[in-house]
């Protein structure tokens, strides 16, 4: 099993730090790491580039981040912050000549159809986004790159072309653990990565699960604020859940602007455990 490697492209929570219209210090810091995009992350692992949710700030992010291909994008649940920017996974479609692979829940699947009626019309709008949806579960799952694959030509005025390519290429896979956790009554799914595990948008981790928590080198957790919310974790829990794993380091994400900033929230967390930020590598 090769080693990880994940990429924090967005830490912020569903309004993105600083907020539209907010004057507090946190908006108003300058220092980069204050700076969060919508939660996302890009996992290189296996051989394979894999993108864990691609919200509002997907575009962005990647031309940020130089990231000009994708083996997958895995989805953590159907929440727009989340889901927000599949249409420019047109992008690749076009240069690629490819359809993008796309793991979620069946539930997640159902969003997409409605929210993205047009990628899935039985006659296409011409250069809407290809997507193949692939079903999971909190049962662990293989991607698989290589092999036979479609190849998209594009025909002016018509759209793309859907032709059978790539018998004899090699074919890699890489294993990957869900993990379920509950985002206040919807069900959602964290990933591990060999010795990294990303959970999101979350804020109970149901007891079984913790098995697959076990032997981490990173652990990466969601929290939005001091004290309770109804579906994150808060600082508190955040802290506790990331003791009992006991991860050789924990990063938080999903940090709104009811946080402190980065260095006061650095100097008042407990050894091994430190926010994360946009750009931030760990391997």
């Amino acid at each position: 099993m090769s080693k990880a490697r994940l990429t924090f492209l967005g830490t912020g929570t569903s309004q993105g730090v600083p907020m539209i219209g907010c004057g507090c210090d946190v908006c108003r810091s300058r220092d980069s790491r204050d700076k969060r995009l919508r939660a996302s992350a890009f996992v290189e692992y296996e051989g394979m580039q894999i993108l864990i949710d691609a919200g509002p700030d997907f575009r962005q992010q990647m031309l940020r981040a130089s990231i000009s291909h994708l083996d997958a994008i895995l989805l953590t649940h159907n929440h727009k912050d989340h889901t927000g920017g599949l249409d420019d996974i047109r992008a690749f479609n076009y240069l690629e000549k490819r359809a993008s692979e796309i793991y979620c829940e069946k539930y997640v699947e159902d969003s997409l159809r409605l929210e993205y009626s047009y990628a899935f019309a039985e006659k296409k709008y011409p250069g809407a986004p290809e997507w193949h949806v692939h079903n999971i579960d909190e049962n662990p799952f293989t991607i698989e790159s290589g092999g036979p694959y479609e190849i998209l030509s594009w025909e002016p005025g018509k759209g793309y072309i859907h032709t059978m390519a790539g018998e004899n290429d090699p074919v890699r896979t890489a294993r990957i653990i869900p993990i379920r956790g509950m985002h206040y009554k919807l069900p959602v799914l964290g990933y591990r990565f060999g010795d990294i595990a990303y959970c999101t948008d979350m804020n109970h981790i149901p007891e079984e699960e913790f098995s697959k928590l076990e032997g981490l080198e990173h652990f990466v957790i969601n929290c939005v604020k001091y004290g309770k919310h109804i579906s994150h974790y808060s600082l508190e829990e955040a802290v506790e859940v990331a003791q009992r794993i006991g991860a050789r380091h924990s990063w938080l994400t999903h940090l709104s602007h009811q946080l402190p900033t980065y260095n006061e929230l650095a100097s008042e967390l407990p050894e091994g455990i430190l926010p994360a930020y946009d750009g931030l590598v760990i391997e």
